[in-house]
């Protein structure tokens, strides 16, 4: 058993396929299916199940998986932590960013690091907040780039670089637009425009609701906050927005809450050794 098989076996597990877990891993299908075939002989196990074109764990393919991504994630760390020592700042680095930080944050930062560090191979992968968490929370990730948790995994390492002001928006005809003030029960009879329900910003909104024991009456999601400014403007609900999208198409409702804030930064795994290449990355983040 090694890395290659057990690499091999983690792509078709995540990918439910071999043809999609050989792309990814840039050989053919039949060496991707070699390197299972090997695996399953040296366990005795029958570890997918072949139904047509879907592929599943077999239970003990399930048993294998967390096990076998912490073998590979072991062996990449330590390879990491030799090649730290000779201080050269190149090699892969696997990043995610939020969309919202993607368009309005990383831009400027990305371009100073590529300068400086043109050897480094940046593996840029553009994520919901949440998917990212979870990529670095399971090793695939070495950072990410989000809106950070409320309440984070112990595993995972979180710095807040910027922190959103969030604000309540309407459209500037809006029957809420000529109020001085609107309380939140107001808002409850209006549709909402938010992020979806696991996302983290809906979370922090939720949170402030329900501690006035009142239900959201959310009518459309969408992880985009773009697209939520664009909905909001047109009339079709009100939602928080950052301020800083906040422009002359929509009015900002005073409803004498506690304000939101969102924290935005990076997350890593506390048990991963950073390599260069993403020190430098946190060391310009900071």
């Amino acid at each position: 058993m090694d890395t290659n098989t057990l690499s091999a076996f983690i792509a078709v597990a995540e990918n439910h396929s071999f043809s999609l877990a050989a792309q990814q891993l840039f050989l053919t299908q039949s060496a991707v299916s070699k390197r299972i075939a090997l695996l399953e002989d040296q366990l005795s196990q029958k570890l997918f199940d072949r139904i047509g074109r879907t592929v599943t764990l077999t239970e003990a393919g399930r048993e294998l998986l967390p096990k076998a991504k912490t073998i590979v994630n072991a062996i990449k760390d330590a390879s990491r932590a030799m090649g730290n020592l000779s201080g050269i700042v190149k090699g892969p680095l696997s990043l995610a960013a939020s969309h919202h930080i993607s368009l309005h944050r990383l831009p400027p930062i990305l371009r100073r690091f590529t300068k400086a560090y043109p050897e480094v191979q940046l593996n840029l992968r553009f994520d919901e907040s949440e998917i990212a968490y979870n990529g670095v929370l399971h090793g695939d990730l070495e950072l990410a780039l989000i809106t950070l948790a409320p309440k984070p995994d112990p595993a995972i390492h979180s710095k807040s670089i910027w922190v959103d002001q969030l604000k309540y928006v309407v459209a500037r005809d809006h029957p809420l637009a000529r109020k001085k003030t609107v309380t939140l029960e107001e808002l409850t009879h209006y549709s909402a425009i938010l992020p979806g329900a696991t996302t983290f910003t809906q979370q922090i909104v939720v949170e402030q609701f329900q501690k006035k024991s009142l239900n959201l009456n959310v009518a459309i999601s969408t992880n985009y906050l773009d697209t939520i400014r664009m909905m909001v403007s047109i009339g079709l609900g009100w939602s928080l927005l950052p301020e800083t999208m906040i422009d002359e198409s929509l009015t900002v409702l005073e409803t004498g809450s506690e304000p939101i804030k969102r924290h935005l930064g990076y997350i890593h795994h506390r048990d991963r050794t950073l390599s260069n290449a993403a020190s430098k990355l946190v060391d310009m983040l900071s």
